[in-house]
């Protein structure tokens, strides 16, 4: 667990950030590193400033900054250089809206993530994993990521779609795997106007995202007219109602499923495909973990309930969204004149934050670059602002129980019935991404004897 807040300093310090070139000001450092530029700003102080060419961001370093800037959300609204590229595909979801429109969808959609929903999401988590899963076989390679990410989207539209006979096969995957990329691109390089330059990977993102609006609006369509509540996220978000007694429009839904797409597929995938990755390096937690599921499981798959008696298999999870946090840097942005570590910040001021930064901050986390499931064997909780995989305050994200029972399950199915070996060679490295995911890697399967 993290330890307290660090108390080495009697008041917070605001500071420049060095290095900045002519006109380009940190840009061609953060493109080169990404994490490690971001990460090493916490060195400098505990607000950043820092200029992406001609845009300029301040970056909070201390998780006690950071907790006011994600409890304040009236002061430090959703928006900034981040925030806005992601609103081209998730126009103003739950993840993208601002303060004055989350309260209302907040309430609305909380009902589809009560904890008396989960097992039922859950049994159809189960089954998806199974059948995604079943064609594998003996030495088999293959891509990690790839798998991962086929995985996490049938699991995530079965959970949505439920009514769909093959819901894991329709073609979001395809469409959300390019629309994934060119929110990446878009927030990796926030520059105005490159965005709308017809280059392939421009002409791609646009016909990806009008073909998944094509497609919900259908099954939108289709839910509709068949007026059926299938127990699924969809029929939860056509039945929704605000305090006036009015639904979700078609707009409004589309995205919502958008959101819960992306956020869940990202989110699973590359935590699966950074635990793989974690255990091979760490054998003897691999082999604590086989011992764990091999009792509770033995060969069958992973159920809801079983997950009260799976606590190393949820521990490597937390550890493992620690060290890889997939939403890694954020924005928020000012509504109101303020200050924040001593420094009069205007209206409109962008700021970000960095789950991964305050993750690998070693006066929170000793030894922060070791894979440590065990770190998290006490009950206490994180001090917010410390551990961030799923944010904080009002904003925290709605479904992080169920992302987290998806990635538990997934883990102690497969990790149950197989070892994955990584392919020697060049080490697995983090895409230049906005959400941490790996770069592609195999592995050779291996069926375990229990």
């Amino acid at each position: 667990m993290p330890l307290p807040y660090p108390t080495t300093a009697p008041h917070f310090t605001a500071v420049d950030a060095p290095g900045a070139l002519p006109l380009l000001g940190h840009a061609p450092a953060f493109v080169r590193r990404p994490y490690a530029f971001v990460a090493g700003l916490a060195a400098h102080g505990d607000l950043v400033r820092l200029r992406l060419g001609p845009l300029e961001a301040y970056v909070v370093c201390h998780p006690e900054l950071v907790r006011t800037l994600l409890t304040d959300d009236r002061t430090f609204d959703k928006g900034g250089v981040i925030l806005d590229k992601a609103r081209e595909v998730m126009g103003h979801g739950l993840a993208t809206c601002p303060a004055a429109a989350h309260r209302r969808q907040r309430r609305m959609l909380q009902p589809a993530f009560q904890r008396g929903r989960l097992p039922g999401y859950a049994a159809l988590m189960s089954e998806e994993i199974d059948a995604t899963t079943a064609p594998w076989s003996e030495g088999d390679v293959i891509d990690v990521p790839a798998a991962m990410y086929r995985l996490a989207t049938a699991v995530t539209a079965r959970c949505l779609f439920a009514a769909h006979d093959r819901a894991g096969e329709l073609p979001v995957h395809r469409c959300m795997d390019e629309v994934s990329r060119g929110v990446a691109r878009r927030m990796m390089l926030p520059l105005p106007g490159v965005d709308r330059l017809p280059t392939p990977g421009n002409l791609r993102f646009r016909h990806a995202r009008r073909d998944m609006l094509e497609i919900t609006r259908r099954l939108i369509a289709d839910y509709r007219a068949d007026g059926t509540d299938h127990h699924d996220l969809l029929s939860m978000l056509l039945g929704a109602l605000d305090e006036d007694g009015r639904g979700l429009t078609d707009p409004e839904i589309h995205d919502q499923v958008v959101t819960f797409l992306l956020a869940g597929m990202e989110t699973t995938a590359a935590t699966l495909s950074w635990a793989w990755t974690l255990l091979a390096a760490n054998p003897a937690v691999r082999d604590r973990m086989h011992s764990e599921l091999d009792t509770v499981l033995d060969g069958r798959r992973a159920r809801h309930e079983d997950l009260p008696h799976l606590p190393l298999t949820a521990r490597i999870v937390s550890e493992t969204l620690r060290l890889y946090p997939v939403a890694w840097l954020l924005s928020r942005t000012t509504s109101t004149e303020t200050e924040l570590a001593g420094r009069r910040l205007p209206a409109g001021t962008t700021l970000l934050f960095s789950p991964h930064l305050l993750h690998r901050r070693a006066d929170l986390y000793p030894c922060p670059d070791r894979f440590d499931p065990d770190r998290w064997l006490t009950t206490t909780r994180p001090a917010p602002g410390t551990y961030l995989p799923f944010g904080l305050g009002a904003r925290r994200c709605i479904g992080d129980a169920f992302g987290t029972a998806e990635a538990c399950l997934a883990l102690a199915t497969i990790a149950s019935r197989w070892t994955l070996t990584p392919t020697p060679g060049r080490p697995v490295r983090p895409a230049r991404r906005a959400s941490m995911t790996p770069r592609p890697f195999t592995a050779t399967l291996a069926r375990r004897a229990r």
